[in-house]
């Protein structure tokens, strides 16, 4: 698989936090931003990042509380808007003037965000299986693991356990399973697997999601071209939710990939295709 450089950046408040740099700084394609859901973080996007890399630069972020990044202190810091603060000056560290942001989950509402607050850094969108809107029921279902550790005592029941939670993701083999389970737990002191996130940031991120309208903030991204996919069998992004953004965004280009739950791995062949070709037609 390709290689990655590893970075860390202070953010403005001094938190050390850690990104993934993949590909060539100095290609002239349009880079590209990925972010992770609510508790992931970078190692979620080596396939996709390792994939566009042959052509163009890819940026990879752990959030603050996230993977290789430092916790929080101070738990209502894990705010959305502290998080899209720290995205705006990785972005200016990283040297990324305009890019491709990708968001999977939380990191779609974040692109969201930016688009609101810089939308001259944005080329395009990617939004993977998520929207202004999420439904009740998956909302339900990802605050219910967020808050709470989930220990386990070696790989293969993490693996095991990371198939019984998320069932319906598009890994085939135990080997995509194990890899999946390495990107959701890490190594504890006292020789379990714990959480690879901080489980704090579930009471900030449950009441900052009654602060704001998100249609208005979507309405931020009628003039950037915007790629959305859906998993089939979602239970975050219904389509009832994916027609009404194509109607606030008629040029919107949706793609929903049958039998994927949430969110999409970006490996699965529809979605390759499909981001291929929308990458190609960004300038």
């Amino acid at each position: 698989m390709t290689e990655f450089r590893e970075h860390r950046y202070l953010a403005e408040d001094g938190l050390s936090l850690y990104y993934r740099d993949y590909g060539d700084p100095l290609s002239s394609a349009i880079p590209v931003l990925c972010l992770p859901g609510l508790t992931r973080n970078s190692r979620d996007f080596h396939r996709v990042a390792s994939r566009l890399a042959g052509e163009r630069r890819v940026i990879c972020p752990d959030y603050r509380g996230r993977g290789m990044s430092d916790y929080d202190p101070d738990p209502s810091n894990y705010h959305p808007m502290v998080h899209i603060n720290d995205v705006r000056h990785l972005m200016t560290v990283a040297g990324l003037h305009r890019a491709v942001i990708i968001g999977t989950s939380f990191g779609g509402f974040l692109t969201i965000g930016l688009a609101l607050a810089v939308p001259s850094a944005i080329a395009a969108v990617v939004l993977n299986d998520v929207g202004p809107e999420v439904t009740e029921s998956g909302l339900n279902r990802i605050m219910d693991y967020v808050g709470r550790d989930h220990p386990q005592p070696d790989w293969p029941s993490a693996a095991a356990e990371m198939k019984r939670m998320f069932p319906n993701l598009s890994f085939e083999t135990d080997e995509e399973w194990l890899a999946g389970a390495r990107g959701t737990w890490r190594e504890g002191d006292d020789g379990m697997l714990h959480f690879d996130w901080d489980v704090r940031l579930a009471e900030t991120i449950g009441k900052a999601r009654h602060e704001f309208d998100p249609w208005s903030l979507f309405r931020a991204l009628r003039g950037i071209p915007v790629l959305a996919f859906r998993g089939g069998k979602s239970d975050v992004l219904s389509p009832e939710i994916l027609e009404h953004m194509q109607r606030e965004h008629p040029h919107l280009k949706a793609v929903t990939v049958p039998d994927v739950g949430h969110p999409l791995s970006l490996s699965e062949p529809q979605a390759v295709e499909a981001l291929n070709e929308f990458l190609d037609r960004i300038e």
